[in-house]
């Protein structure tokens, strides 16, 4: 009777070992943007919340000035020349800055603003 308590623990631990490595899930998610040490996960936490900081930025001052655009082309029936126009013709106060690096761009044609890197 001793015996199958042991025989089944010993099955156990086998069949534990015993598993295909290539199945198991990747051991991180961002591996790309972390450098995986403790040691320089608050460096890893700063560059993430700035790169984060950088793309919200980016997004909000697209959407406006999408919109200040598509309110231009409502009043006066044509897309602005430049976005320049949206300010001389008061549909918003100033133009945003572009973050570092980046700047805007724009297609009268279609009416829409971008954000590109230099």
């Amino acid at each position: 009777m001793k015996f199958l308590p042991v025989l089944l623990l010993v099955s156990a631990f086998f069949l534990a070992g015993c598993g295909d490595k290539k199945s198991n899930p990747p051991a991180a998610t961002n591996a790309a943007s972390s450098g995986g040490s403790v040691l320089t996960a608050p460096v890893d936490y700063l560059d993430a919340v700035a790169r984060a900081k950088i793309t919200s930025e980016k997004t909000v001052d697209t959407v406006s000035l999408n919109n200040a655009i598509q309110m231009f082309s409502v009043e006066k029936g044509r897309y602005p020349k430049s976005l320049d126009e949206l300010v001389t013709e008061k549909v918003i106060p100033r133009l945003p800055a572009a973050p570092y690096g980046m700047k805007l761009v724009y297609d009268p044609a279609t009416g829409t603003a971008k954000v590109v890197k230099e």
